[in-house]
């Protein structure tokens, strides 16, 4: 008896010893997070305005063909998401977050290198096959601020990954659209040093979040495509949810018209395409940051889904709309507060599955996301080449925004039926209280708990 009890206050005094450590520390885990992923945004916003104008360039200028040719980017980087992103996921809840994120930045670095000295279009295509398998760092992020975020403040934090998008957005476009006018192939080389810088600010700075006591054997059920969606039928709510975000993110996929869209219609030049995401990127992340919290709180997660429905809806009717490239840039804003739906509903979904799932969870969402992917892009790509083309007796350029208009809507109505559960329903924290960044332990990133608040 006397030896239990000495092991029983030698593993209480470790506990202790690990708490004090912990708070005194009160390293912020999130924060090191959002670093990573606005990197990696930024890398990848770099290439945004100048991919098309190089692909319009290897293939002689000819509108048609390369919104073709961008449909095919699209598709085959969708589809390597797909396959692999599950994958990854389930990785992930094996191994822990750090890892699978480390991989991805890496494996970015190396493919913008790749894309940067493409001397054919065969080898940019090839770049774009390895960046869909490496691309899986968000949906890792966002299982990482699951592991670490209390249910009640989840909504919160997944607003800050869309400040993290936002700040990417931001800085990314607008200086790849500048370094497009020099030299299109000057911004992979920029993207690539980022995701390298990337990769060691992870390799330093980020800690592991999943503790060994909550990790899940690796089972390749899971791991491909089929079986993890699997998951998100293992619920009718979690379902319902799916589907909602499937038409959204579906509806996203009009951006991969942007940039030809611009040219054609306002011929703007890629500086001031550039300049037109950084705008994106402005107003995403002031709305993300300053409006998501404030909206679930007031509203609850429920409301604020379909409220940011909505506005994107009525958006993307005002791009469609416009004839001139100042009411495409009134659009914006519109379409921006749209964002406040995503973190409404990527919280509910992470209320419906277990802590030990989140993993699983998030490679399965991405894998819906990739099949948007592969549809998306496509579908947006081959209507605006459709309705542009001068063969063709009618001329709607817009028509690819009235489409995502549409489907939105149709995503707000289904958002109207979610039963919200009352965790959702009631306030995600006291409006005065922060989004409190979570503790390091010694096994991992741990939420903090009421009686650690009170200390």
């Amino acid at each position: 008896m006397s030896a239990v009890a000495a092991a029983v206050d030698t593993n209480a005094a470790t506990t202790l010893r690990s708490c004090s450590t912990v708070m005194k520390s009160r390293p912020a885990a999130v924060i090191f997070i959002l670093v990573t992923v606005t990197l990696d945004i930024l890398a990848m916003g770099l290439i945004i305005p100048v991919l098309p104008k190089l692909i319009l360039d290897f293939l002689g200028g000819e509108m048609t063909d390369a919104a073709k040719w961008s449909a095919r980017f699209a598709v085959v980087f969708a589809l390597m998401q797909f396959f692999f992103s599950p994958l990854l996921g389930v990785l992930s809840d094996r191994f822990g977050r750090r890892p699978i994120i480390l991989l991805s930045n890496l494996g970015l670095g190396l493919d913008y290198i790749v894309m940067a000295m493409a001397p054919t279009l065969s080898w940019l295509f090839l770049g774009r096959i390895i960046s869909g398998i490496t691309t899986s760092s968000i949906p890792t992020a966002m299982a990482y601020i699951a592991d670490v975020t209390p249910k009640e403040k989840r909504a919160g934090a997944f607003g800050l990954i869309g400040v993290a998008f936002g700040v990417g957005f931001t800085f990314g476009p607008a200086i790849g659209g500048l370094a497009g006018d020099v030299n299109p192939r000057l911004a992979f080389w920029i993207a690539a040093a980022l995701s390298l810088a990337n990769w060691l600010w992870g390799y330093f700075f980020v800690p592991e979040s999943l503790p060994q006591n909550q990790r899940k054997q690796f089972e390749l059920r899971r791991a491909n495509p089929v079986g993890s969606l699997k998951l998100l039928r293992s619920h009718h709510e979690l379902w319902r949810l799916t589907t909602i975000q499937f038409l959204a993110y579906l509806a996203h996929n009009v951006f991969s018209v942007w940039a030809l869209y611009a040219i054609y219609r306002y011929s703007w030049s890629q500086g001031m395409i550039g300049l037109s995401l950084m705008i994106v990127g402005v107003v995403t992340a002031v709305i993300s940051g300053g409006l998501t919290g404030r909206m679930v709180k007031r509203f609850g997660e429920k409301r604020t889904l379909y409220i940011g429905q909505f506005f994107g809806s009525s958006g993307m009717l005002v791009a469609g709309l416009a004839k001139t490239g100042a009411w495409l840039l009134a659009s914006i804003p519109i379409i921006s507060l749209w964002n406040i739906s995503m973190p409404a509903a990527q919280s509910m979904m992470t209320h419906r599955v277990s802590e030990r799932e989140q993993g699983e969870l998030q490679g399965a969402i991405q894998s819906m996301r990739s099949i948007t992917f592969i549809v998306g892009p496509w579908l947006f790509l081959r209507i605006f080449g459709w309705f542009v083309d001068p063969k063709n007796r009618f001329h709607l350029p817009g028509a690819p925004y009235y489409l995502a208009a549409a489907f939105l809507f149709t995503a707000m109505l289904m958002s109207t039926r979610i039963k919200q559960t009352p965790l959702q329903s009631q306030a995600a924290m006291p409006p005065s209280a922060p989004l409190v960044p979570p503790e390091i332990t010694a096994t991992g990133a741990a939420p903090i708990t009421e009686a650690e608040e009170s200390i």
